[in-house]
Parts: structure tokens; C-alpha cells; sequence
């Protein structure tokens, strides 16, 4: 399957703008439903880079900060897992814009 590429991320990150700026256009209103919409949607936007900056770099540093024994040793277990078994999470955000005019044809097989 392979490794999330600097073109992926590019892509990834352009379009999780793009949902900002989206969620960000609904105004507020006396609507509740979508004050609801918006919140969720730049909620999602913020989980989605979240997780695409774990793909990239494991965000925990055993040495940031005291820890217990079994904290750290998850901790340095999650650091340990290679990229390639992290990219998946990468292909997966990738799935959500295959209709996207932008988006490569031949990530198509890749993003499942």
C-alpha cells in the first residue's frame, strides 16, 4: 500500500481549509441546526488534522513530562509504530474528497 506522500498532505491540508472556510461561512443565526452544522464541521476539520499530524509525527515525547510506567510505556510503543503502518489513517482522510476535482485518479486506489 505504501506511505503517505508530501503531495497527499498538501492535498489533505488544502482541503481541510476548505472546510474551515465553509463551516466558517455559516453565520451564526437563530437556527439552531446549523450553529449544530458549523460546530460539527470545524470540530471534524480539527479531529481530521489532528489525526493527519499523527500520521506524520507521532505528537507525545516520553520526555515531555513525567509520566507513570504504563503511560510511557504506551507512549513509547505509539512512537514506535513506522509510517507505513500509520498511513492508512492518511488514505482514509483521503476517501473523503475522491470526488474532489483536484483530487489524482490514481490515489483512487489507495483511498479506501
Amino acid at each position: 500500500m505504501g506511505t503517505v506522500d508530501d503531495a497527499m498532505v498538501v492535498f489533505l491540508r488544502a482541503r481541510f481549509r476548505e472546510d474551515e472556510r465553509a463551516a466558517l461561512a455559516l453565520k451564526s443565526s437563530k437556527n439552531e441546526d446549523v450553529i449544530r452544522v458549523r460546530d460539527r464541521a470545524l470540530a471534524d476539520v480539527e479531529t481530521k488534522r489532528r489525526l493527519l499530524d499523527w500520521v506524520l509525527t507521532v505528537p507525545w515525547d516520553i520526555e515531555d513530562k513525567p509520566r507513570p510506567l504504563l503511560e510511557r510505556a504506551l507512549v513509547g510503543s505509539i512512537n514506535g509504530i513506522p509510517l507505513t503502518l500509520r498511513s492508512p489513517v492518511a488514505f482514509t482522510l483521503l476517501a473523503s474528497y475522491v470526488d474532489h476535482p483536484d483530487f489524482p485518479p490514481e490515489w483512487k486506489r489507495i483511498a479506501s
